[in-house]
Order: C-alpha cells, then sequence, then structure tokens
C-alpha cells in the first residue's frame, strides 16, 4: 500500500530534514549558487602543444610532482568503505541516472545512481550498476529485474535538491515521487513514467543483466544493461541542428566524492589526430 504525502512528510520529520540539509559544513559561509553562469567553450589549454612534446615546460608545478612518491592501495585487502571513498573522489566527475522503475505490483520508485555511464549506440545501450546493501534489497534493482522496464532521466541544476532526496533510503511503500516533489510523464513503450522536470529522459528495457562479487555465493554488485527504446528531449536544450544538445541549455549536474556534487560550465575542443 502506497503512503499518502501527508504520511511520508510526518515521517520526514522537520529537524530531520534541517539536519540533512544543514549540516556544519553548509552552516558555514559558502558562496552563494551563481544560476547565471553558464557553460561556454574556451581554449584548450595548451593551443602549442605538438606531437611528442608530453607535459609542456608551462606545466612545471605538475611535471615536477612526478618526483613525488606514489601512496598504493591494495584493494584486495583495503576495507570496502576505504575503496568506496577512494574510488568515488578519484574516478570523477560522474553522471548520473535519475531512474523511474515500477515494483511488479505497480509500486513507483524514484532513485540517482551515480555507477552509470552509456555503453554502445548500435544497438544504443547504458548500464547502471547498483552496490547491494546487507541491510535491504535495492529497490531499483528489484523492479528492474522483476518488471525489465525503466527510465533513466539526467539531473540539471534546476532540480538538483529534488533529485538527491530521492536517495533516502525510505521504506519500499514509500512514494520518492512525493519525497522530491516531481511529477510523472507517461513513457511511449515502457510503463515506468519518465520524470516531467527532466529535459532528457531514456525509456529503456532490460538487456541483461550481471551479478558481481568476491566469490559465486557472495554478491555485492550487480550492473543492468539497458537497451534504449525512445529518447524525450525537451527541444529547448536542443542545438540549431535539432539532434545534439546544447550543455549550457541542459545545465546537467555529476557527481564527484562524498556528498559534492559538480556543475558543467566550462569545455574545449581538441581535434582528433588523424593518421596519414
Amino acid at each position: 500500500m502506497q503512503r499518502k504525502a501527508s504520511t511520508v512528510f510526518k515521517t520526514l520529520s522537520r529537524p530531520t530534514i534541517s539536519r540533512f540539509y544543514l549540516s556544519a559544513r553548509f552552516k558555514h559561509a559558502l558562496p552563494p549558487f551563481s544560476p547565471h553562469k553558464s557553460f561556454k567553450l574556451t581554449a584548450p589549454p595548451h593551443p602549442e602543444w605538438k606531437l611528442g612534446d608530453g607535459v609542456l615546460l608551462s606545466e612545471r608545478t605538475w611535471k615536477d610532482e612526478e618526483k613525488v612518491a606514489r601512496k598504493i592501495w591494495d584493494l584486495q585487502t583495503t576495507p570496502p568503505i576505504d575503496a568506496y571513498r577512494l574510488l568515488v573522489s578519484s574516478i570523477i566527475p560522474r553522471p548520473i541516472a535519475f531512474v523511474s522503475s515500477l515494483s511488479a505490483s505497480g509500486q513507483p520508485n524514484l532513485a540517482p545512481f551515480s555507477y552509470f555511464t552509456m555503453v554502445a549506440h548500435n544497438p544504443p545501450l547504458i548500464c547502471v550498476s547498483f552496490a547491494l546493501s546487507q541491510r535491504r534489497p535495492k529497490d531499483t534493482r528489484e523492479n528492474i529485474l522483476s518488471t525489465r522496464e525503466f527510465t533513466v532521466n539526467i539531473i540539471s541544476e534546476s532540480f538538483a535538491e529534488a533529485a538527491n532526496s530521492t536517495s533516502v533510503e525510505a521504506p519500499s511503500d514509500v512514494d520518492e515521487w512525493i519525497i522530491g516533489g516531481l511529477s510523472m510523464a507517461p513513457s511511449n513503450d515502457v510503463k515506468p513514467p519518465i520524470v516531467n522536470e527532466s529535459a532528457v529522459s531514456l525509456e529503456c528495457e532490460l538487456y541483461s543483466f550481471q551479478d558481481i562479487g568476491p566469490s559465486e555465493d557472495k554478491i555485492t554488485t550487480t550492473v543492468v544493461f539497458g537497451l534504449i527504446k525512445k529518447v524525450h528531449i525537451r527541444e529547448s536544450v536542443l542545438n540549431e541542428d535539432g539532434i545534439t544538445v546544447d550543455p549550457a541549455k541542459l545545465r546537467p549536474i555529476a557527481r564527484l566524492g562524498g556528498t559534492t556534487y559538480s556543475r558543467v560550465l566550462e569545455g574545449f575542443d581538441l581535434p582528433r589526430v588523424s593518421w596519414k
């Protein structure tokens, strides 16, 4: 039985919400978020670079640090929590899959995952992986394996906090759509809805999955491959060519380490080297 909005907000008491957003880090004077900044192209870091140059002398500090000893972790013996902190702060930025799914009984679920990437365009595939908790099953994983359908939605700056709030480990009968205050829009080919606030949404069906773990009898991660059936994109974020997305208009966010997110504010073009 799905909980009503009033019950959900009563469970997530005001002090709990306040502590969630007003932790010690956020109470200190941080620069205000600047909504007027947007993506722009700049010149590349080293326009003068030529084949064979390696690291230029202008990057003397970076070059000198090559002489500094490296710290090495053996991940066969490193505790998983330390491996997590090390890897999520090193492999950055990571795109975020905002996944909408339905249980076999029709209960909606919405949650963000940063173990996510595009796999191929022919066939069009994405993958999302789920770290399995010993406390309880991951609802999104269970839903996808059960119904074989889901949608992936791209998170933009305009609803970053709303999307983040859906990561709460709520009971399975709690509707994360209500927690985030987000709205559903119908999909065309799959039953799970897309996120109406998202400018880019992908309708996916389960292509395959792989359970992974340190041993055959201990599964710690499931990787799901999704075949993209339909792509929904707001016309307002498209470039003039009508087929590519303008990052300045999409304003996507990405994950770094810990609870830190990033924005896409600058980029530069580098031509591909042609072997003649």
